[in-house]
């Protein structure tokens, strides 16, 4: 086995091995597994592209600018929000008979401090790290290797989405139903900004934050 072969096969297999293995086994790492499987994303692109790390997960500097980031994203997310609320959230339960089981975070229903000091969390850990993880890490590898015509396109991002829905399975059936969705369309925002993560995260941060503020009042 070369060097080449190890860096560029072998090292991303294991990290996606390690990481699924972190997210479905009862190692008891609870909220702080996505945090993890970040790290070890972010350590296996170092030893793959080494100063370009950070360039290969989608952090390209010239794609960072402040109107997209704090203008266009918060837009992006409350449209996908309002999809999600008004659209897929009845239409999912319509058609499964069932609910979102939302009791995970009962107890931030009403509460202020407990809401305030979870969204700095969020950011980190959803935001920085799923996208990290599934769109920046995973996507792109799936590229790597098989390319990034429509079949190969199609297939990257309904398999991603599926088992991004399939990891939200606190949230019931139709959570996970719900999450593949909203991942999909995050992965095809991404091929779309041509791979830009700057603009993945902050959607993705826009949307939660949302999505908390909805939950503190009540409305979910």
């Amino acid at each position: 086995m070369n060097t080449i072969t190890l860096r560029t096969k072998i090292i991303p297999l294991l990290a996606i091995i390690c990481v699924f293995f972190i997210w479905l086994l009862p190692l008891g790492f609870d909220y702080f597994e996505t945090i993890i499987a970040a790290i070890i994303i972010l350590i296996a692109s170092a030893i793959e592209f080494k100063k370009g790390m950070l360039k290969s997960l989608g952090f390209q500097k010239h794609k960072f600018k402040v109107i997209p980031l704090l203008i266009y994203t918060p837009l992006i997310a409350i449209g996908l929000f309002i999809l999600y609320y008004f659209v897929l959230i009845p239409g999912v339960s319509h058609f499964t008979g069932d609910y979102i089981d939302f009791s995970n975070f009962d107890k931030l229903r009403g509460n202020f401090i407990g809401s305030l000091s979870v969204l700095p969390f969020i950011w980190i850990s959803a935001a920085f790290g799923e996208e990290i993880v599934w769109r920046g890490y995973f996507m792109k590898q799936f590229t790597k290797f098989f390319g990034d015509g429509k079949l190969s396109l199609t297939i990257n991002i309904v398999l991603f989405g599926i088992l991004f829905g399939y990891l939200h399975g606190y949230q019931g059936i139709n959570g996970q139903i719900i999450t593949g969705i909203i991942g999909s369309t995050l992965a095809l925002i991404f091929y779309k900004r041509s791979y830009d993560l700057w603009f993945n995260i902050a959607i993705h941060g826009f949307f939660d934050t949302i999505a908390l503020i909805a939950i503190y009042q009540g409305w979910i």
